[in-house]
């Protein structure tokens, strides 16, 4: 394993693992880490922490070891927000690489899409700096495609304004869980692009099963209401956390463990919820699962411009994730 203080560092790593015959993989918080690292070094990315929001230009620069969280606290006094998914703790750079699909995703398409340059070090052990001007088909590659092609130092993103943002999650038992369900496909098959509604089939460890519903909504909280009036309707609730959040608290919607912990996980794209599908979500146990989750997508994600990277597209309305 090495720790890198500055790309400097990495650039003679690689010199280094090139010269021994080697692979560099890098990892930034070891979100996802799947353990295989015979015949590679492990590269820590955790000192490379810049974080610089230009305000004016609506861009931030991060450095690799860069997490969402520390984006977040940064440009949300400024009435700004990056494409950020639902853990604080996740990296900037490693979530963006792999697409990264957030809570405001579908109002503006992948964070991979956002990317306006990154700093790099090639297999060569040389430092560059890659656009969409400097090398069309890698700057293509690297957004999306995940980090195969270079290691990266360095992203500047696209920022985008939040002044105001409503959200929170609200928690039912089990009972509940058809009627949450009804809620969710009815909100969902009218939803603006600006609100990102999820739902959950809980079942924690040492605690009864739940089904949840995890909201986000770019815009005035009385808008925010009124799109979500048809939630008010299910009786039993838990908790009900729902009202403005500051960006800076957005990883709090759906309060995902920081801690590490073994998991082990898959996800699927879904073309529709038809009852069919529906049942067969409903019908077993969460046990021996913690989450089985259903994001709604859509939006901006099908419709990707012209100058999109790697990921594409994702036309599927609907994404499944289970964790156990």
């Amino acid at each position: 394993m090495a720790e890198a203080a500055d790309a400097d560092d990495v650039a003679a790593l690689v010199r280094y693992a090139r010269r021994a015959g080697m692979t560099v993989t890098a990892q930034p918080s070891g979100h996802g880490a799947s353990g295989d690292v015979e015949g590679l070094i492990l590269l820590r990315t955790g000192l490379l922490n810049e974080v610089e929001v230009r305000a004016q230009e609506r861009v931030v620069r991060v450095g690799a070891g860069v997490k969402w969280g520390q984006v977040l606290a940064a440009a949300g006094p400024l009435g700004l927000t990056g494409l950020a998914g639902s853990a604080p703790g996740v990296s900037v750079t490693g979530y963006t690489l792999g697409g990264g699909v957030g809570w405001f995703s579908r109002k503006y398409g992948l964070a991979s899409d956002s990317v306006r340059a990154i700093d790099i070090v090639d297999a060569d052990g040389e430092p560059g700096r890659v656009t969409a001007e400097s090398d069309p088909e890698l700057f293509w590659a690297l957004r999306g495609g995940g980090g195969d092609f270079a290691v990266v130092t360095a992203l500047e993103l696209e920022l985008y304004p939040a002044p105001v943002l409503y959200g929170g999650r609200v928690i039912w038992p089990e009972h509940r869980t058809r009627e949450v369900y009804d809620a969710f496909l009815e909100i969902t098959a009218e939803a603006p692009r600006e609100l990102s509604v999820w739902i959950n089939r809980l079942q924690p460890p040492g605690a009864p099963p739940m089904v949840t519903l995890d909201l986000a909504y770019l815009g005035e909280a009385a808008q925010g209401q009124d799109l979500l009036a048809r939630i008010d309707k299910i009786e039993d609730a838990i908790s009900d956390s729902r009202g403005v959040v500051p960006v800076a608290d957005l990883g709090g919607i759906a309060a995902e463990p920081t801690d590490p912990a073994p998991s082990i996980a898959r996800a699927e794209l879904l073309t529709g919820l038809d009852a069919d599908a529906v049942e067969l979500l409903l019908a077993k146990p969460v046990e021996p699962l913690i989450n089985v989750q259903i994001r709604h997508l859509g939006g901006a994600l099908a419709e990707p411009g012209g100058g999109a990277g790697a990921s594409g597209a994702v036309a599927e309305p609907y994404l499944l994730g289970l964790v156990g």
